[in-house]
């Protein structure tokens, strides 16, 4: 399943042994060197302790409702973990980093990223193209694997990354209730595209 990161910040974090609204999704915490999510930062009139955080893999499924975990208890705090205090400490994020080829050309910025929710990793880079070169395509996909480094001054890809053509399924936009009753029929879900090319 992928989805927009864009698409869980205010998203409702909501508890199983309550089935009520425990916090909200304020901002991911990325790692950079495995460009995945590591943690996200939770805010809300529970969330006494600020920061609080969210390990991503203590969420048990996303659906309509919201991040689902177990109950308030998944909820950390700054020292709990020694490799999400070293990663506040680079504060990274892609959303607005320059991209550029290995050659130096800019190809834009980055407006959004796409996550697989299995493995929380950053699939593909949402970059919004400068007006002067967008000619009709306004943003371009680039895939995790057409990316070569990530410096303080930018993201460097391949100069191919341009012709790379994206994946196309599976970006969702509502997921399935994990509290519906067995035998219910699923709703149909659905899939948004990437940007015509």
């Amino acid at each position: 399943m992928i989805l927009l990161g864009s698409n869980l910040i205010k998203s409702s974090v909501v508890g199983i042994q309550t089935g009520s609204v425990i916090g909200t999704i304020h901002r991911a915490i990325i790692d950079p060197a495995k460009l995945n999510i590591f943690a996200y930062e939770v805010i809300g009139p529970l969330v006494t302790v600020r920061p609080t955080y969210l390990l991503a893999r203590d969420i048990r499924e996303l659906s309509d409702m919201g991040a689902i975990i177990d109950s308030v208890d998944e909820f950390i705090i700054a020292g709990d973990v020694i490799a999400l205090d070293e990663l506040e400490a680079l504060r990274f994020n892609p959303v607005s980093m320059r991209v550029q080829d290995e050659k130096g050309k800019k190809l834009g910025k980055v407006a959004d990223f796409t996550i697989d929710m299995g493995s929380y990793y950053i699939q593909q880079l949402v970059v919004k193209r400068p007006l002067m070169n967008s000619l009709g395509d306004t943003e371009l996909l680039v895939h995790r694997t057409q990316i070569i480094e990530i410096n303080n001054d930018a993201i460097v890809v391949h100069s191919q990354a341009a012709a790379f053509e994206p994946e196309r399924n599976q970006v969702v936009g509502s997921y399935i209730n994990p509290f519906r009753k067995p035998g219910e029929s699923v709703p149909e879900q659905s899939t948004a595209h990437g940007p015509s090319r």
